[in-house]
């Protein structure tokens, strides 16, 4: 059971590494001028919610399966992103709006929330890869 629990996380969070890469790349390429703004955040836009999923599904394994470390480790990237979504104005277009994204910053510290959360989602990776290599030997 416990190995099912890190081989399903650790599948989530290929897919989280992945969505995180497709953002950082997406987000250079506006940068860059090679797509317009509006492209850019609905291409985005799209896959805030699946993001969103992913990472309360892991921490919700977590916290079923009584990991509390993990869980806790989980719980502030969760809440960071749920509160990212119920905090979207009313009129913009969803998280990333294509009237706000050059202002104030917004695509510097977009960049800078989708690297940090590449690199958070690597050292779960490699938690999860040890936790499940660990949990088949005990089985």
């Amino acid at each position: 059971m416990e190995a099912a629990v890190f081989i399903l996380s650790l599948v989530d969070c290929c897919a989280l590494i992945f969505l995180s890469v497709y953002f950082i790349i997406t987000l250079s390429d506006l940068e860059c001028d090679y797509i317009n703004a509006r492209a850019c955040c609905s291409k985005l836009n799209k896959w805030v919610t699946p993001e969103m999923l992913g990472q309360g599904l892991t921490a919700v394994l977590m916290l079923v399966s009584l990991h509390w470390f993990i869980f806790l480790l989980n719980l502030p990237v969760a809440t960071w992103n749920i509160y990212r979504y119920t905090k979207v104005p009313v009129g913009n277009m969803g998280v990333f709006d294509p009237t706000e994204i050059h202002n104030r910053g917004q695509l510097k510290s977009h960049m800078k929330e989708a690297m940090i959360k590449l690199g958070y989602h690597l050292l779960c990776f490699f938690i999860y890869l040890y936790s499940m290599i660990l949990a088949l030997i005990n089985d």
